[in-house]
């Protein structure tokens, strides 16, 4: 692997702390939920290490940056990490933006650990540098389009904002439906608004309808003018990215957020680590952990060992990522090369389609299992 010439971390004697920059999206038009569930879990392994004896003695440090889910953002905060010394990278939630980030830390040869992003194409070219721990797209949404398929829905519309993301997704849904008989409509919401998507479900006699766009809006209003329309009782209205995860959902809709299928990446039960680090998040956010809190900590987990076993030298990191062998708090990490996939990868992260209880929409329903 060539070493562009760049600031180490590796040549430092001084008993300073180990640093690992962060990603993490705190601002709007940013996911700011996910991003503070996301960042407690960074942090919370931290202090987990850190009580443990840190790297070799010395203090691991977080080094936040807020990528308010602006690629430009992201970019130049790579290049300003980089530039103080990092050993490595950590995070991130939405995809384009780690798409971003993972293209500047190849260029910048800085090891890059993502923890939320699915993407498939998380760079444009196979890389040494980056590792995943998210399934990526193309796993989780196929899991997805299984579901929708054993639950007799194959006439399916994707409410679909203008985004590589989304795009890919609806991708991924028509080659998974057309392959048994199913069919994908697509509605433009930079053309629509909610009534007129009803309108459009109507006509095309969709039995499904999955939001492919951005929370809370236009999202939100997206399901209240479906769940009020009395020709859409029977629809399906489904999130598979994972929107209806955090309690602002559930804040902005009450009971008409419940029984809204979405993807969900925890195991059926969690290692007693798990369950301790569980705990410890619940206490720190106030509120029950999401799985991308879960996502963070299993980052920092990963990157302590391989610091630890490997030194803080940013070639030798980004060499270690085949050798990773981790306990997690959702299983047991290890890095692989995946077709199609450009980056070292955890293949895979347990996978649920889960909803919010009608009869208690702060209980999730496990629908199925990937």
């Amino acid at each position: 692997m060539n070493t562009p010439p760049s600031p180490s971390a590796a040549e430092r004697t001084d008993g300073s702390s180990v640093r690992i920059g962060a990603l993490v999206p705190l601002t709007r038009p940013g996911w700011v939920e996910a991003g503070r569930h996301l960042l407690a879990g960074l942090e919370w392994g931290v202090r987990d290490v850190n009580d443990s004896g840190g790297i070799g003695g010395r203090p691991l440090e977080l080094v936040v940056r807020d990528t308010a889910a602006d690629p430009q953002r992201a970019a130049a905060a790579v290049d300003e990490l980089a530039r103080m010394g990092v050993a490595a990278l950590a995070g991130e939630y939405h995809s384009v933006v780690a798409r971003a980030a993972a293209a500047r830390a190849d260029a910048l040869g800085l090891p890059f650990l993502c923890s939320s992003a699915v993407l498939d194409a998380l760079t444009d070219r196979p890389t040494e540098w980056v590792a995943r721990l998210a399934p990526a797209q193309s796993h989780g949404w196929q899991i997805y389009a299984d579901f929708l398929l054993g639950a007799g829905h194959s006439r399916i519309a994707v409410a679909a904002q203008p985004s590589v993301y989304w795009a890919s997704g609806t991708r991924i849904l028509r080659d998974c439906l057309a392959a048994r008989g199913g069919t994908v409509v697509e509605l433009d919401m930079s053309e629509l608004d909610p009534a007129a998507v009803c309108d459009q479900l109507v006509e095309n006699r969709a039995t499904a309808l999955l939001l492919l766009a951005g929370h809370p809006e236009p999202a939100v209003s997206i399901v209240k003018s479906v769940r009020h329309d009395q020709r859409l009782a029977e629809i399906l209205i489904g999130a598979p990215a994972g929107q209806p995860e955090f309690t602002e959902w559930a804040k902005s809709l009450g009971d008409d957020g419940t029984a809204i299928p979405f993807l969900r990446y925890l195991p059926e039960r969690l290692s007693p680590l798990g369950a301790r680090v569980r705990t410890a998040l619940r206490e720190r956010l106030g509120e029950a952990p999401s799985f991308v809190a879960f996502e963070g900590y299993d980052t920092v987990a990963v990157l302590a060992d391989v610091l630890g076993s490997h030194g803080v030298d940013r070639a030798r990191v980004a060499g270690s990522w085949p050798r990773v062998a981790v306990e997690g708090t959702r299983g047991r990490i290890q890095f692989s090369r995946t077709p199609g996939i450009s980056v070292w990868q955890w293949a895979w992260a347990p996978v649920q389609v889960v909803d919010r209880d009608p009869a208690e929409p702060g209980r999730f329903r496990v629908l199925h299992t990937g």
